[in-house]
C-alpha cells in the first residue's frame, strides 16, 4: 500500500488516538479547576464570555448547549459572586449582554496558569526528544484548529 492510499486509514488512526489523549488530558487537568470554586458548567460559560467577549444570554447559552433557562441561573449565580455584569447592548437596549467583569478574567486567568503549572510539571518528566514532538504536534494542532478557520 502506498503512503497516499495509507492516508486516510493512518489519518482515522491518529484522529482516535489524539481523541483519546485529548480526552485524559481535559479529565486530568480540569482537577486543577476544582481549585477555583466554581462548577464546571459556571466556569465554562464564564471561559466563554471571557474569551468570546460580551454576549447576548441566548447566544451564550447556544455556545454552551444548554437552555436559556438554565444558562439564565449559571450568569444569575457568575452576577452573585462579581464575575459577570449584564450590560444593555449600545445598539438594541433591549438586548442584554453578558460580560466579564475584571474579577471575572483574573478567576480565569488564575485557573489557566494552575492548569499550565499542572502540565508543565508533567511535560517536564519526558525525554527531551519527547518533549520536542509534543512542541512540534501542538505547533501543528494549533494551526489546525486555530480560531476562525
Amino acid at each position: 500500500m502506498t503512503a497516499d492510499a495509507r492516508g486516510p486509514a493512518i489519518a482515522r488512526e491518529v484522529a482516535d488516538r489524539l481523541h483519546s489523549a485529548a480526552i485524559a488530558l481535559l479529565r486530568t487537568a480540569r482537577k486543577e479547576d476544582e481549585a477555583s470554586g466554581l462548577s464546571a458548567a459556571r466556569l465554562s460559560a464564564l471561559s466563554v464570555v471571557v474569551f468570546g467577549g460580551p454576549l447576548p444570554l441566548g447566544e451564550l447559552a447556544r455556545a454552551e448547549q444548554v437552555s436559556a433557562p438554565t444558562m439564565t441561573r449559571i450568569v444569575s449565580a457568575l452576577e452573585e459572586l462579581g464575575l459577570v455584569v449584564r450590560q444593555a447592548d449600545t445598539q438594541d437596549r433591549r438586548i442584554q449582554r453578558v460580560v466579564a467583569t475584571e474579577a471575572g478574567r483574573k478567576k480565569l486567568e488564575e485557573g489557566r496558569a494552575r492548569r499550565v503549572e499542572f502540565l508543565r510539571t508533567r511535560l517536564a518528566e519526558l525525554p527531551a526528544e519527547e518533549l520536542a514532538q509534543l512542541e512540534k504536534a501542538a505547533e501543528v494542532l494549533g494551526r489546525l484548529f486555530r480560531k476562525g478557520r
